[in-house]
């Protein structure tokens, strides 16, 4: 059963850009701390080299978005932030939409190629998970700890300002909850028949390559995976132009 948006969707903050009447729309899904402003230019950019069309906004509760409405971020939280893209894709109507996701914005893509096929024509992850490992949670753990004894928080509320706090417990406090280690969306991957293309750095220190090969092994769609070496959690930052370049190449074989 479809979940129904709780808030309205002028509440979301979005960056669009439409220079290619025709062209297909990338949309792209920020990390569990991100959003529009971190992405920085490269949404652009891989617009410009693909001549598509390019949306980037913050998910409820994170950036210029509006505050988080419920007081526990359930198990399925991914899974409901596919079920309001969904209703978001029909708002901006937009049609057979290019996902691509960062981290917990590329869980939310694969989920929402897996429910909604009909509206997504391909998807681009970097560091996505699909399970929960000890590495993940040890990289939180350092997080809770930086957070608290660091200028971290500062740093974050320039971009999330007054949903800084909420945001940063909702992710960390869920993904190291007891209930939470049972997490896993490998269910959903065989429901993904559109071509994607599955980033991860060599050195991520979030997730191990257990990860990609789950994917790349058990989608229906054509699946190519990039392990880029000497390269940790945020690719499309560490390595931009290999990034854009292969992300490029991926996406002119879709359009």
């Amino acid at each position: 059963m479809q979940t129904k948006i709780k808030f309205s969707p002028e509440e979301i903050s979005i960056n669009r850009i439409d220079n290619y009447p025709g062209r297909p729309t990338i949309i792209f899904l920020h990390d569990s701390l991100g959003c529009v402003e971190l992405w920085r230019d490269f949404p652009e950019k891989l617009g410009t080299l693909t001549n598509c069309n390019v949306l980037v906004y913050d998910r409820q509760g994170y950036g210029k978005s509006c505050p988080f409405i419920y007081s526990k971020r359930d198990n399925d939280y991914m899974e409901l932030e596919a079920d309001i893209l969904n209703e978001l894709l029909s708002f901006w109507n937009i049609d057979k939409a290019i996902l691509f996701g960062h981290s917990d914005g590329g869980s939310i893509a694969l989920l929402t190629a897996a429910k909604y096929p009909e509206k997504i024509s391909g998807i681009i992850t970097e560091g996505a998970h699909v399970l929960v490992e000890e590495v993940t949670l040890n990289g939180i753990r350092e997080a809770i700890d930086l957070y608290k004894t660091t200028d971290l928080k500062s740093k974050l509320e320039k971009y999330h300002g007054d949903n800084t706090e909420d945001m940063f417990w909702a992710w960390a406090g869920k993904w190291t909850s007891d209930e939470f280690r049972s997490w896993n969306i490998e269910s959903f991957l065989p429901l993904i028949k559109c071509p994607s293309l599955i980033i991860q750095g060599e050195d991520d220190e979030y997730g191990t390559l257990e990860q990609v090969e789950k994917i790349n092994s058990q989608v229906s769609g054509p699946s190519s995976k990039l392990i880029i070496p000497n390269i940790k959690h945020t690719p499309h930052k560490e390595a931009p132009d290999f990034v854009l370049d292969k992300s490029a190449e991926f996406i002119s074989k879709l359009v």
